[in-house]
């Protein structure tokens, strides 16, 4: 027998705590964040937006681009302005012979660049130089100090160094092989490599080619500055009647990863070249998409991003690698 004050709940009192429960589930599933099967793959593509007079454009919204993948027009499903994201940079430097008299400019552009766009604890940077090797002189970091440290040792070879020579000269494509497959493809972000050469590569196992799939593949930005010293290539580059002209490499490089290219000159000296470098970087639009066509084979497939307002020239990347 029961005994006590037990008994069962009235109707009116089950239909409410129902409707409670119901109302409260229901909401909680209103706040829960989407989830995404792990088989949808988001093509990211940075890019930066110009007028004719090479003015960077700002307060562009989703709707003013369009997208196409290999030709098929797509939709942009994620749409943000990169303005103070976290930054993966990796300074890249042509140590070889022919950039012994202009080292010690670049040095100390490289100094105030650092200084002006590093933000510790939120950015980090790795230093690498090739001339006829690659090595990476230091690994990614948010130390200015350690940065500084490396900055102050990377130079041209020694007499002792040439002496013992063996293989190519300026190891460029080489250099950025190894920096996207050693440390980009690692990473996860904004990423970029600025490579400061007068763009003449001799003795490189990698070609062009092979170094823009790299980059690709580790979806980075190559940004280049042709620095290029007149006389480093003897009295026909200073007669302007021939030598090696590396420009159109670092152009290359550059346009088909979605990167730019400077090149310094009286009336655009390096200090102000890194100034418009930063302003880049910080003034992208980050845009995403899944492909309609889901991968059955890794493979690159084209991009085609445009702005729909005439006038206006879209830098981002030519393609990417669609992993299975």
């Amino acid at each position: 027998m029961i005994t006590g004050n037990t008994r069962r709940p009235s109707r009116p009192w089950l239909l409410c705590a129902a409707a409670l429960f119901g109302a409260c589930s229901l909401l909680s599933a209103q706040q829960e964040p989407p989830a995404f099967s792990t088989e949808v793959k988001v093509v990211n593509v940075l890019a930066t937006v110009r007028d004719k007079k090479g003015a960077i454009i700002r307060g562009l919204g989703k709707d003013d681009f369009s997208l196409s993948e290999d030709g098929r027009p797509q939709t942009i499903r994620y749409f943000s302005r990169e303005s103070d994201l976290p930054l993966t940079l990796g300074l890249m430097i042509d140590t070889s012979m022919s950039q012994e008299r202009v080292m010690e400019a670049e040095r100390r552009a490289s100094f105030r660049f650092l200084d002006q766009v590093l933000r510790e604890n939120k950015d980090k940077v790795f230093i690498m130089q090739f001339d006829m090797a690659v090595m990476l002189s230091q690994e990614l970091t948010s130390s200015l100090r350690k940065l500084n440290e490396a900055l102050s040792l990377v130079d041209t070879p020694t007499r002792r160094d040439l002496e013992y020579q063996t293989g190519g000269g300026t190891l460029l494509y080489d250099a950025v092989v190894k920096a996207s497959k050693d440390v980009m493809k690692d990473q996860s972000g904004r990423k970029a490599l600025i490579v400061l050469s007068d763009g003449v590569d001799i003795g490189s196992e990698a070609t062009i080619a092979e170094a823009v799939a790299a980059a690709q593949r580790a979806d980075t930005l190559v940004y280049s500055i042709v620095f290029s010293d007149a006389g480093a290539y003897g009295m026909a580059r200073l007669m302007g009647i021939g030598g090696p002209d590396g420009k159109g490499a670092l152009q290359r490089l550059s346009r088909e990863t979605g990167g730019g290219c400077f090149e310094v000159s009286r009336k655009q000296p390096l200090d102000q070249i890194f100034g418009e470098l930063q302003e880049e970087l910080r003034s992208q639009y980050n845009i995403g998409y899944v492909s309609d066509e889901p991968v059955s084979i890794s493979e690159f497939r084209r991009i085609r991003l445009a702005a729909r307002r005439k006038g206006l020239v879209v830098q981002a990347r030519n393609r990417y690698w669609a992993r299975r």
